[in-house]
């Protein structure tokens, strides 16, 4: 059996006085696709930017590749990919500036791969218009974008289908089928109804303990 590349031991949070959540556990392995499932307010995007390191207010424990995250922050991060439900992009660049930037301190990208990225999103002609002209669907394209020129381990999306359709969405789950498929690990919120095959899930309010 794979080593889970994340673990959570009894993780605990609360906001505003109110726990979201407490005796919280589960593993992501490689080659996984899971999806954080709860009502409106359970804590959902709040625990994937605890996973990403982008909320401290929590308690319990939370292992990397089998080891405490918080001793070794800068190999987690250089290998997790965290797309927000905003699309976490700059208005006032074009889309292959915020491509340039979002890869920036990763890896070096040619722009033709770029280009390839933004096209395979539905970009074509769109990479030099700057990113405030264009409509919420297509800014939230140039995000997604950025999953097509991906290779880190672990990928946390909060919210990726927002503002996407049809034929966006049905890109988007075969390419998240396709990364699993490929040995990566994905972790997934939505609202969408994904139902792909394979696909675990970490329902949020129902005993807390996911395994």
């Amino acid at each position: 059996m794979s080593e889970p590349l994340l673990q959570a031991i009894d993780l605990e949070c609360e906001r505003d006085e109110r726990l979201l959540f407490k005796n919280l556990s589960f593993s992501i392995l490689p080659g996984t696709l899971t999806r954080v499932e709860g009502a409106n307010g359970s804590g959902k995007t709040t625990l994937l930017r605890i996973l990403a390191g982008l909320n401290d207010a929590w308690a319990g424990h939370l292992l990397w590749c089998g080891k405490s995250r918080a001793y070794d922050r800068e190999s987690f991060h250089r290998n997790t990919l965290y797309l927000g439900h905003r699309p976490g992009i700059k208005p006032l660049l074009t889309p292959m500036e915020n491509l340039r930037a979002l890869m920036a301190g990763r890896r070096p990208v040619t722009d033709d791969v770029l280009q390839q990225a933004l096209e395979g999103t539905g970009l074509a002609g769109y990479g030099d218009v700057p990113c405030r002209n264009l409509s919420a669907g297509q800014q939230r394209r140039v995000a997604l974008a950025r999953l097509l020129i991906a290779d880190e381990p672990l990928w946390l999306l909060d919210e990726v289908f927002t503002a996407i359709d049809a034929e966006g969405v049905s890109a988007i789950e075969t390419l998240l089928q396709q990364r699993a498929a490929e040995g990566g690990a994905v972790l997934v919120t939505t609202h969408h109804d994904l139902q792909l095959p394979g696909m675990g899930r970490i329902v949020l309010g129902e005993g807390q303990s996911n395994g």
